[in-house]
Parts: structure tokens; C-alpha cells; sequence
């Protein structure tokens, strides 16, 4: 933790891995150190990947608080809180994504709506 100012901390976070998109395959590449991490997972069906948008990472999009769901403007109008909208104060993101396989640092799941290259902060089961 760091602080922003002397009033409200900051926390940094350190992504484990990306998501890797190629060929209509998707994966989940940890970095080596984390690999021994993944002990067991084939066990399951699903994993639940939190990741960041980073990619809608800018001061004007943390500021935006209230969306139309879907960005359909037909829907009334929703705080983000409210919404799966990746514009967020904090763009964390959350999905549970079949596992198809694991391997090495490498989990192949069935899709993410993530772009390839989005930073993988954790894995829960």
C-alpha cells in the first residue's frame, strides 16, 4: 500500500499473468514464477479470472458513473455498480471460464471477454 495523498492509500497491484488470444483459442500464461500455483486446478471445470481492463484505463473512464446497460441507450440509465460495464472507478474484471486444459503456466479456457494481452491479477477456484 501507498499513500495518494496523506488522507487515501493506494494499492498496487501485480498481475500474475495475460490473456493470450490466437487461432480461436484462448489461454491464461502465467509468469514462471507463479506456475506452481496451478497445482491441482485440472481437477476442475471452471476458474474464476480476475484481470484488468487496462485498456479503458483513463481518468475520463474511472470518472464515468452512470451507463446505459450494454451501452444500449433503449435502457434506462444505470450506476456502473449496477452494470457489468468495463468503465468503472477501479476496472477490475471478473469471469468464470471453462477450463479445457492446464498446462505448464498455460490454462486453455473456452473464452474471456478480455482483450489478448489484459493483465491477469488472480486465479480462484
Amino acid at each position: 500500500m501507498t499513500q495518494k495523498n496523506s488522507n487515501e492509500p493506494v494499492y498496487l497491484l501485480h498481475p500474475i499473468g495475460e490473456v493470450v488470444k490466437e487461432n480461436d483459442r484462448t489461454w491464461i500464461v502465467l509468469k514462471e514464477e507463479y506456475q506452481l500455483g496451478l497445482l491441482g486446478l485440472d481437477q476442475f471445470s471452471s476458474v474464476t479470472v480476475i484481470y484488468w481492463f487496462d485498456k479503458n484505463d483513463t481518468p475520463e473512464k474511472r470518472s464515468i458513473l452512470q451507463v446505459h446497460p450494454q451501452g444500449n441507450k433503449q435502457k434506462p440509465i444505470r450506476g456502473v455498480f449496477a452494470t457489468h460495464s468495463p468503465v468503472r472507478p477501479n476496472l477490475i474484471a471478473i469471469s468464470k471460464c471453462k477450463i479445457i486444459s492446464v498446462q505448464d503456466k498455460k490454462i486453455e479456457i473456452d473464452d474471456i471477454d478480455a482483450f489478448s494481452g489484459s493483465p491477469v491479477l488472480d486465479l480462484k477456484n
